[in-house]
C-alpha cells in the first residue's frame, strides 16, 4: 500500500479514498488509536487487552504487546517513536489508572496514580512532556512523564473531554451541558481565559479536537452530533448530524490543512465534508459497521477507521486490498506485560 504525503487536499482526492488496507488480527474491538506527529507510526489500544504499532507508509503491524493486569483503553504516544501512554481497563481501584509505556522493551516506565475511575480522555502536549488526562471521576488530571505525582487537578461537572491545540499553548474542557473552557497550559490554576457554550445540544462532548492552524474546534456530541466552532469566539461554523449508535461514541478528525471534517455514523456509513461550504463531499460504506475510532495521518493523506477491524484509506480509484493477519514481510513481534 503506497501512501502518498500531505499536500493541499481538494473535494477529488477527498472523494477518491478507499480501502487500501485491512487488518483484522485481533479479538474485539478497537479502544482507541494515536498517530505519531512527526513519524509514519499508529497505535492503538484493543479490547484484547493488547497495544499494537503499526507501520502506515508500508501498512505493516511492526509489534504487539500484551497488558493483562490493567487492559488498554486510552492510548496515545509521547515524543518518542517507542514510548506511549495508556489507560487502564482493569484494576483502577488501586489507582494505577495511567502507565507510561516503552514498546521497544515492554517495559512501564511509570504509573500515575489519582484517578479512581475511567480514563475517558488523554492527550499529549505537544512541546514539552506534560499530558492530561479527564476521568469519569470528573476530574482532569495534569501529569509530567518525569514525576509520578499528578501536577494539578481541575475539579468539572460531568464526562470531561480534554485537548491540547497544536501549540500547546492552550489546551480546551469539555464538560456537562455543551459547555467548552479554554485555559492558557502555563497557568490554568487562574481557571480559565475564555469559555462557550455549543447552543441547542446539551448531549455530553465524548471527543474535542484543535485544527492545526488553531482557529477550530471539533466536537463530537454522545448523541453523534459533530460541530466546528470558531476556536477565538466560539461561534458555530457548521455542524453535522448523523444517524445514532447509542452505545459506540463516535470519532470526527480534522484534515490537516483544516479544510474537511471525516467522521463515522451509526449507520456504518463514514462521511467527509467541506468545512467552508458547509457541504457533505462524500459518503461511503465503511465495511466494519460502526466505526468508532477515525483519525487522519498528520502527515500523510491518508486516515484509519476501526471497530473490531483497523482500516487504512488512501486515495486510489482501484486500491491493492491488503487483508493484514500480521502484513507481509518478518512476522511482528509479540510480547506480554
Amino acid at each position: 500500500m503506497a501512501t502518498a504525503s500531505i499536500v493541499a487536499l481538494d473535494d477529488d482526492t477527498v472523494r477518491s479514498m478507499s480501502i487500501g488496507a485491512v487488518f483484522s488480527d485481533f479479538v474485539g474491538k478497537i479502544n482507541s488509536l494515536d498517530f505519531h506527529r512527526k513519524d509514519d507510526l499508529l497505535v492503538t489500544a484493543n479490547e484484547d487487552d493488547s497495544v499494537r504499532l503499526y507501520d502506515i507508509a508500508n501498512a505493516r503491524l511492526l509489534k504487539t504487546t500484551y497488558h493483562k493486569k490493567h487492559g488498554t483503553d486510552r492510548v496515545c504516544f509521547t515524543h518518542h517513536q517507542n514510548s506511549i501512554i495508556c489507560s487502564s481497563m482493569h484494576n483502577l481501584e488501586t489507582g494505577d489508572s495511567l502507565r507510561y509505556l516503552s514498546m521497544y522493551d515492554n517495559r512501564c516506565l511509570r504509573y500515575f496514580k489519582g484517578h479512581k475511575q475511567r480514563v475517558v480522555s488523554l492527550c499529549m502536549s505537544p512541546i514539552n512532556d506534560s499530558f492530561m488526562s479527564g476521568s469519569l471521576d470528573h476530574s482532569v488530571r495534569m501529569w509530567d512523564l518525569r514525576v509520578n505525582a499528578c501536577q494539578g487537578i481541575l475539579r468539572l461537572r460531568g464526562r470531561p473531554t480534554v485537548a491540547y491545540d497544536q501549540q500547546g499553548l492552550v489546551f480546551a474542557v469539555a464538560m456537562e451541558g455543551g459547555a467548552i473552557k479554554l485555559f492558557d497550559s502555563r497557568s490554568y490554576d487562574k481557571g480559565p481565559f475564555d469559555a462557550f457554550l455549543v447552543g441547542g445540544d446539551m448531549a455530553e462532548v465524548c471527543d474535542i479536537k484543535f485544527s492545526n492552524d488553531g482557529k477550530s474546534v471539533l466536537l463530537s456530541t454522545t448523541n453523534n452530533n459533530i460541530y466546528v466552532l470558531d476556536a477565538y469566539a466560539g461561534d458555530k461554523q457548521c455542524g453535522f448530524n448523523l444517524e445514532p449508535s447509542p452505545s459506540t461514541p463516535i470519532e470526527a478528525s480534522f484534515t490537516p490543512d483544516g479544510q474537511y471534517v471525516v467522521s463515522g455514523s451509526g449507520d456504518g456509513t463514514l462521511h467527509a465534508w467541506n468545512i467552508s461550504r458547509r457541504s457533505e463531499v462524500a459518503c461511503w460504506n465503511s465495511h466494519i459497521g460502526v466505526a468508532a475510532c477515525l483519525k487522519w495521518a498528520p502527515r500523510r493523506v491518508m486516515f484509519v477507521a476501526a471497530s473490531t477491524v483497523l482500516t487504512f484509506w488512501i486515495p486510489n480509484s482501484e486500491p491493492e486490498l491488503a487483508s493484514a493477519k500480521g502484513e507481509a514481510g518478518a512476522p511482528p513481534e509479540q510480547a506480554s506485560l
